[in-house]
């Protein structure tokens, strides 16, 4: 740890937080992980530029349709904004069975979403915003089953409003086509995927958490059909967001 990272040196070191961890994950995501991913996929990357300015804890704010999606993020990202990015999982699923709880807390720094409705998980996502931990959040809540992307649940934009923190919208474009939902591996041939990064976006004045969510979810498509041309992936249509979404980005 350096004192680049003040706001973390404050807090507890835990897997979260953690120089040494970070490090592990390093390994594993950029020797392991990326190897395994850029070879039986073909991926451009994109938006590096709009992401030079972000310092310290933000949310990227992906759509959902692969479980491609998480490892093709934290890998494109550049080290110093992905090396502590912990990844919103489901607790029902990716933390019931230990080996794989211990896997997807390697690899991607996982923290338990809570998709049951309950109160038992939440909090978790502010207090890890809170010690300057970034996020990656899937708003849609699942994967999309037919590579259309659905309305964005509004607790990302929210959980930003209230840690005073920026979403970072990221289009990912092709993975449902390469790793469609119910298979455990990608097609063959090396499909082409691609991940895009968007300038970093805050609520407006006066703006609600469902209106911040849909100029993101308007920002994620913009960026998706941006994309839907990059090494030959033909384009996947997207839901109509709501009309009440606003314009423009902070």
């Amino acid at each position: 740890m350096t004192d680049k990272h003040p706001h973390l040196l404050r807090a507890p070191k835990d897997r979260f937080t953690s120089g040494v961890m970070a490090s592990m994950r390093f390994v594993a995501q950029r020797m392991v992980l990326k190897p395994v991913v850029w070879s039986i996929t073909r991926v451009t990357v994109r938006g590096h530029d709009a992401v030079k300015g972000v310092q310290g804890a933000f949310i990227a704010v992906a759509n959902h349709s692969s479980h491609l999606d998480a490892p093709l993020i934290m890998c494109s990202l550049p080290r110093r904004l992905g090396r502590y990015l912990a990844a919103g999982a489901a607790a029902d699923y990716f933390f019931d069975i230990w080996w794989r709880r211990i896997l997807t807390s390697l690899f991607f720094n996982a923290f338990p979403i809570d998709r049951t409705g309950t109160a038992q998980k939440q909090g978790v996502s502010k207090k890890l915003l809170g010690r300057g931990v970034p996020l990656l959040v899937f708003p849609e809540g699942t994967r999309s089953k037919t590579g259309e992307m659905a309305d964005f649940k509004a607790g990302a934009a929210a959980l930003s409003m209230a840690c005073d923190v920026p979403c970072v919208p990221v289009a990912i474009v092709g993975a449902s086509l390469a790793m469609p939902r119910g298979r455990n591996w990608p097609l063959p041939g090396r499909p082409p995927v691609a991940v895009i990064f968007g300038a970093p976006m805050l609520s407006l004045p006066g703006e609600t958490p469902d209106q911040f969510s849909n100029r993101i979810a308007s920002e994620v498509r913009r960026l998706h059909s941006t994309g839907s041309g990059t090494a030959a992936i033909p384009a996947v249509p997207l839901r109509t967001i709501s009309r009440n979404s606003t314009k423009g980005a902070a």
